[in-house]
Order: structure tokens, then C-alpha cells, then sequence
């Protein structure tokens, strides 16, 4: 199986991954991890939440001899406790434009602006499901920037009907996707962000996407749009 480096807690360690690097976990949300890249390596078992990127980390060949512990080794890896499985998309770092995904995935954009920071913010949000597009922007009053883009996310969740389905959702906001996704430890906007991963954990699929701000990518822009307009709109 190939491996990939990430961070836990403090430790970088290879974590398993498929083909195009996206953690493999087990019903429990759990991911095979080794803190040493040499044959006969100990297998330990670790939350996927807890999993963090590590910048520029290639996927590397097959461990020969990996050897499965009995126990993880204490205040390293999560203890062997079943969970319930993650709907927290790729824990491990957001995915990118062109990543493969399933043919019937739902796509969700999503973009937050504001005007001083904090000063009066507005979303924008386009949902697309095949052929059907659905476009959303709102006046949210004075706020922050980060309260707009989480806000967006949030509408986004909202306008998916079937939680079944595999969910995608695009944003440019880091500070988003390392709080909703990557186990960041937020000090403002908690009971926001509680209520998105709630509704996160209706969702079979979903995994984030990071797409750079203002780079001519046509929904993003149109978010972009839908959000300062919802603000224009709102000064008349």
C-alpha cells in the first residue's frame, strides 16, 4: 500500500493513501500509520481527523514488512476505541480542481466578502447538480470576512437536498477548510462553526476543495459577484 507523509499532533508519520493521495480509512474513521519508513515497521491506527498535511509531501511506494502493533503507543496514536466514521473530507489537506471524483457528485461554491473587516459582508454560493445550477447571495450585515466565508459554506450545506450523494465544496478561504476539516483549533466563531459541522455529519461524501481567490475560475468568480452584490445592494 503507498504511504504519505503527514502530521500528528506533533510527529510527522506515513499515513496510508490511495492512488491520488486521499487517506484511506476504516469504518471507525481510522487510518494505518508508521512512524518510521523501514521494513517491519509497527502499523498503528490513528483518527483521520487528527491527520494533518504536510507541504509537499509526495506519495511514496509500497512498506515491506509493515507488522501490525498489538497497541498504539501512548499520546501518538489514537487509542484502538471504534468511532463512528468521519464525514470530515480529506483530513489530511483539501483536494484540487481536477481531482478524480464520482460522476453524480454534487458541487457547491462558495464565497464570503466583506468591506472593512469587520464591516457590512455578504455570500455568494452557486450549487451545481448535472445540468441544474442554483445561484445564492445575501446580505449578512456587519460582520467579519471569515464569518462570511464560513456563512457561505453553511447556505451552500443547505441547498443540498440529498446527503447521500457525494458532495464537493469549493472555496478560497484556507481559515474555512483548517477549521471545518483539519482539526483547527478556532478562539472566535465556535457555535458557527459547530453548527457546520453538524450538518457535515449528515453527509456520506463531502470534501473540500481549495481554489485560489480571483485567478479568472469561472464559479469562483461568480461567487465573488453574488457576495459584493448582495453588499451593493444592501447600501442603496
Amino acid at each position: 500500500m503507498p504511504w504519505k507523509r503527514h502530521l500528528l499532533r506533533d510527529s510527522q508519520i506515513w499515513a496510508e493513501v490511495d492512488a491520488v493521495g486521499h487517506l484511506v480509512t476504516d469504518e471507525g474513521g481510522r487510518v494505518a500509520v508508521i512512524y518510521k519508513r523501514e521494513p517491519g515497521a509497527k502499523i498503528y491506527r490513528a483518527g483521520a481527523r487528527n491527520l494533518g498535511a504536510v507541504a509537499g509531501a509526495t506519495i511514496e511506494a509500497d512498506l515491506p514488512g509493515g507488522q501490525a502493533a498489538a497497541a498504539p503507543p501512548a499520546a501518538k496514536a489514537d487509542s484502538a476505541k471504534p468511532r463512528r466514521a468521519s464525514p470530515l473530507a480529506n483530513p489530511g489537506g483539501p483536494g484540487r480542481l481536477g481531482d478524480p471524483m464520482p460522476t453524480d457528485t454534487v458541487h457547491v461554491w462558495t464565497d464570503g466578502a466583506c468591506q472593512g473587516n469587520p464591516g457590512p459582508a455578504g455570500i455568494g454560493v452557486v450549487v451545481i447538480d448535472g445540468d441544474k445550477r442554483v445561484e445564492h447571495g445575501e446580505y449578512l450585515g456587519h460582520g467579519t470576512n471569515n464569518i462570511a466565508e464560513l456563512t457561505a459554506v453553511l447556505r451552500g450545506l443547505d441547498l443540498v437536498t440529498d446527503t447521500k450523494r457525494p458532495v464537493r465544496v469549493y472555496t478560497d478561504s484556507s481559515y474555512s477548510i483548517g477549521v471545518l476539516s483539519m482539526n483547527w483549533k478556532p478562539k472566535v466563531n465556535q457555535e458557527l462553526i459547530t453548527e457546520i459541522k453538524d450538518r457535515i455529519a449528515a453527509f456520506r461524501d463531502l470534501r473540500f476543495v481549495k481554489v485560489k481567490g480571483h485567478a479568472g475560475i469561472p464559479d469562483n468568480e461568480r461567487c465573488d459577484q453574488l457576495a459584493t452584490g448582495s453588499i451593493r445592494n444592501a447600501r442603496r
